[in-house]
């Protein structure tokens, strides 16, 4: 089921196109109860929407004829996690939505308060979109530092940060700002280093503290096509310890669907395909190939055919364990 507050956005959208919902009918789009639906027609009205109840068995929703609706009303974070949530539903990472996103994103914002419209829009205005194969999912953004880099990046104006490298070691960095990257599950900001006088990717996760400093700037040439070819080159760079390769019995476009986007999916026929991926973690591809429901090989690693064999006996230990307490029971 979606959070409540999904769900309450798509509950207004749907007595936006409809003039008269059937209470059953309006639960079962939602895919909740009709007490659930009642709350969440609560909760619209104490957020100054009109709508009016018909009572009974035929009873039903709809808005007051000719009502001026109130903007959006959600906080600070819940704007950008919306706005996160259809950028990312944008890149295709949920089948067949892509189109609806683009279309839903226009009109969340369009609702918006001025204030957090402004904040919603330099995300999305300073976003590059890009697809990858490689790696594993990773950590969601900060809304106040996804905002503030945003900001920082529609305007031209240098910023400061801490930073944490992937070696652990921290440092203090100043830039100006160019774009974001949305990348997969994680966000990167392409940014011309002022102290190492180059320009450097950024993982949002691993910076902290991003501030504005009021110092405009005139913005650089990048020295690719695009902020997304950037990152990926410099991902692509980064020596990981593992190549991973298997033959999955199941067609391409199946298992493209489920982990495609983080690994390269090319079919070897119609009914099977080759699943390749770099990574610095033997769990992600465990993980990833036994969510496929279909039989796979590994052809390489070695490391990583140990590995599920570990599991596997671990997981038998685990059955056996688990069915003697049920006949003990």
């Amino acid at each position: 089921m979606a959070n409540t507050s999904t769900r309450t956005l798509r509950l207004l959208s749907l007595l936006q196109t409809h003039k008269y919902w059937p209470g059953n009918e309006l639960a079962g789009r939602l895919g909740v109860s009709a007490r659930t639906l009642r709350r969440d027609i609560d909760r619209l009205r104490d957020l100054g929407y009109p709508v009016e109840a018909q009572r009974g068995v035929e009873g039903g929703y709809q808005l007051a004829a000719g009502a001026a609706l109130p903007p959006l009303m959600v906080d600070d974070d819940e704007a950008v996690a919306l706005v996160v949530g259809l950028q990312v539903a944008m890149q295709g990472m949920v089948e067949g939505v892509a189109e609806s996103s683009v279309r839903a994103l226009a009109k969340v914002v369009q609702v918006m308060p001025p204030r957090l419209r402004r904040r919603v829009e330099a995300i999305r205005a300073m976003t590059v979109p890009a697809e990858w194969g490689g790696g594993r999912p990773g950590a969601g953004p900060d809304p106040d530092a996804l905002t503030t880099i945003a900001l920082a990046c529609r305007d031209s104006e240098r910023i400061r940060f801490s930073y944490t490298a992937a070696d652990g070691r921290g440092s203090e960095r100043y830039v100006e700002p160019h774009r974001l990257v949305s990348l997969g599950r994680r966000w990167y900001l392409v940014a011309f280093d002022l102290t190492r006088h180059d320009w450097r990717s950024f993982r949002i996760d691993r910076l902290t503290a991003p501030e504005g400093d009021g110092a405009r700037f005139r913005p650089r040439e990048l020295p690719t096509t695009d902020a997304a070819e950037f990152v990926r080159a410099g991902v692509d760079s980064i020596a990981r310890p593992y190549r991973i390769e298997a033959l999955v019995e199941a067609p391409a476009e199946t298992v493209r669907e489920r982990i495609g986007q983080w690994s390269s999916v090319e079919p070897v026929d119609t009914v099977r395909c080759r699943v390749t991926m770099t990574t610095d973690s033997l769990d992600w591809p465990t993980m990833a190939l036994g969510s496929l429901e279909a039989e796979f090989r590994v052809l390489e690693p070695p490391e990583l055919i140990a590995q599920i064999r570990a599991w596997g006996e671990r997981f038998a230990r685990a059955q056996a364990t688990s069915g003697s307490l049920l006949r003990d029971a």
